[in-house]
């Protein structure tokens, strides 16, 4: 189940898995939002709290530390897992979250490019000394596809993008292989759709509560366990503004004016994304459970 940030996944993921259970089949629900792996990012993720899971088991769920890096990877096969363990128990698996990259790890036959620690160290310099967009430049002249892809701002993705084309491979990080096969012949997709004028509402709503509900006291909890540290977590859309902000960096208002602009952009991309996938079935919020059952 995937789709833009907002669209309502992670209820709607419930509501399916309860309908399923209903009719005998014990369904559970795999994470595929990389933020929602860190443990204590819950506020500003929309994470749906234990007690609001309605007993359905929910899995990869805060299984990273603020200091440790996301990496797809090291994500792809433990998603795997699970999914085939509840397969094993009987049941299905929903794959919930609109991480693109982390859902086309899982469903699709997706195979990394190695790495070279040499490269990747020689480009990390760069992009320490000269910032991401020399280095996003340098893209753009060598394979302009997959820039057009990638975030020009997020130099841990620009550095991986030339790290394999300087090994004379094709980039995994920003598209899908050619011809994507399943790698489970059963899966069904389903894309959440909501309008862009309601989803921008919703996403500004969604922010202002986040302030409201308590963000800067969970930052404030996780720089004490090494956020500003995290090479993925410090960046997180609305944690690196909350930490702006107690550094006294930006207002609070600075702070959720631009938490809400981010999501916003992201979540164009994350549609994008989405609407390669072959056989993708859309569904308008709100959904009717019954009709994705078939």
């Amino acid at each position: 189940m995937v789709g833009a940030t907002g669209t309502g996944k992670s209820e709607l993921a419930l509501d399916l898995a309860e309908h399923l259970r209903a009719r005998g089949n014990d369904a559970e629900v795999v994470n595929a939002d990389a933020m929602q792996l860190y443990r204590g990012m819950d506020i500003g993720t929309a994470k749906l709290r234990i007690d609001e899971r309605r007993g359905i088991p929910h899995h990869l769920f805060d299984v990273r530390e603020v200091t440790d890096e996301a990496a797809v990877a090291w994500y792809q096969p433990l998603a795997r897992e699970a999914i085939a363990a509840i397969h094993a128990r009987g049941g299905d698996a929903i794959l919930v979250g609109g991480s693109g990259l982390y859902v086309s790890s899982v469903i699709f036959d997706f195979r990394f490019p190695p790495r070279d620690a040499a490269r990747r160290a020689r480009l990390e310099a760069e992009l320490a000394e000269n910032g991401a967009g020399a280095l996003f430049e340098r893209l753009q002249e060598r394979d302009p596809a997959t820039a057009a892809r990638i975030d020009p701002k997020n130099g841990r993705r620009v550095v991986r993008a030339l790290e394999v084309i300087e090994q004379g491979g094709a980039t995994h990080g920003a598209a899908l292989p050619e011809k994507p096969e399943l790698w489970h012949p059963a899966t069904r997709i389903i894309g959440l759709h909501t309008s862009r004028e309601l989803l921008v509402e919703r996403l500004d709503r969604r922010v202002e509560r986040m302030w409201q509900g308590g963000m800067l006291d969970e930052v404030d909890r996780l720089r004490a366990d090494g956020i500003e540290r995290g090479v993925t977590a410090s960046r997180a859309i609305g944690y690196a503004q909350a930490l702006a902000q107690l550094r006294g960096d930006t207002t609070q208002d600075e702070a959720i004016a631009e938490t809400q602009a981010l999501p916003r952009r992201y979540a164009r991309r994350q549609v994008s994304w989405f609407k390669r996938y072959p056989d993708i079935e859309w569904a308008e919020h709100p959904v009717d459970v019954e009709s994705l059952i078939h």
